[in-house]
Parts: structure tokens; C-alpha cells; sequence
């Protein structure tokens, strides 16, 4: 049953009198790159997602708390 000429062209028109002329192409290209990021997402491997996890990453946030804790002011009475 599908879209037909007529109906894109009205949709089309639509869009173009929301939009604006110079908005179009933008709208567009950011509705492809979601698209595109969309699938990447559920296609991605599980040794993908084990690449991503690297070890040590609990000992960084370590020296960011020693770092605010040097940082913070003594309340030494």
C-alpha cells in the first residue's frame, strides 16, 4: 500500500514550510547519522564491548578523590 508521488510531495511541502528551506538539509543529515548510530549500537560485538572496558579504570577515580579531599578545606577547630 505504500506512499505514493502525491502524498510524498505533500509531506514534503509540509516539512519545507515548518522547517524552512536552509534547515532541510541539516534536519536530514542529523536524522541519518542517528539512524546510522542507532544500528552501530545494536550491532557491535560482545569483544567490542570488551575492548572498551579496560582495567584499572576504579584506581583513576582514586586519585580524583584524593584530589578533592587535599582540595576541600580542614575544619579543624
Amino acid at each position: 500500500m505504500g506512499l505514493k508521488l502525491p502524498e510524498i510531495l505533500l509531506i514534503f511541502a509540509a516539512l519545507l514550510l515548518l522547517f524552512g528551506g536552509s534547515r532541510l538539509p541539516q534536519l536530514g543529515s542529523s536524522l541519518g547519522s542517528a539512524l546510522r548510530n542507532f544500528k552501530r549500537g545494536f550491532s557491535t560485538d560482545e569483544k567490542d564491548d570488551a575492548e572498551e572496558k579496560k582495567p584499572g579504570t576504579l584506581s583513576a577515580a582514586s586519585g580524583v578523590d584524593k584530589d578533592v579531599s587535599a582540595k576541600s578545606p580542614s575544619h579543624h577547630a
